[in-house]
């Protein structure tokens, strides 16, 4: 006699590494190639130089933060970010997964920064005249800035997009992850805080 198969339960998350396993088979199998067809044809997309790149920075170790210019004209300095969580978050205008993540993001940086969470969005685009048209276009508020070669030599771009990296108080890194995540993980951001 066959068994009745249980109802699944759509208000239960599936837990973390189920998330993960999932998170990296869609991403490994099916959408790398279709991604990767569509950023190359995008202005500003990782050639080579992504294949270069760094690997994610472990957990526990130290991150310094260089000075990077803000797409509003500012400068992001390092000693504004002493003492507070702050969130990393490399994208680009012409990411799909970064379009999905992004709001995600903005979210995030609306409904904590109240509780001293920081943040610093670094755009990889080729012009940050692109950039800033971007978060214009879609209402973003969450601070960002514009990788240069300077920036990109400090502080380099592990490989991926997007790229988020958590930098607890103690400028240790706190939580490192490429390519885009899931809504429940960009809320888990605030447990850090």
């Amino acid at each position: 006699m066959k068994q009745p198969i249980a109802p699944v339960d759509a208000t239960r998350s599936p837990d973390r590494s189920r998330r993960r396993v999932l998170k990296r088979l869609s991403a490994g199998l099916a959408l790398a190639p279709a991604a990767g067809r569509l950023a190359a044809q995008q202005p500003g997309a990782p050639s080579s130089t992504d294949a270069k790149a760094p690997p994610l920075p472990p957990l526990g170790s130290p991150l310094a933060l260089p000075e990077v210019p803000m797409l509003d004209g500012s400068v992001f300095l390092p000693a504004a970010a002493e003492g507070q969580v702050l969130v990393l978050y490399w994208w680009a205008s012409w990411c799909p997964f970064c379009a999905v993540q992004s709001p995600l993001m903005d979210r995030l940086w609306r409904e904590q920064r109240g509780r001293g969470l920081q943040m610093l969005g670094l755009s990889i685009d080729k012009k940050p005249e692109d950039a800033v048209a971007y978060l214009a276009k879609r209402g973003y508020g969450f601070p960002s800035g514009w990788v240069t070669p300077a920036v990109a030599r400090a502080l380099p771009k592990p490989k991926g997009l997007p790229v988020t990296v958590v930098r607890g108080r103690d400028g240790r890194v706190l939580m490192a992850e490429a390519g885009q995540l899931f809504p429940e993980d960009v809320e888990q951001i605030s447990r850090f805080l």
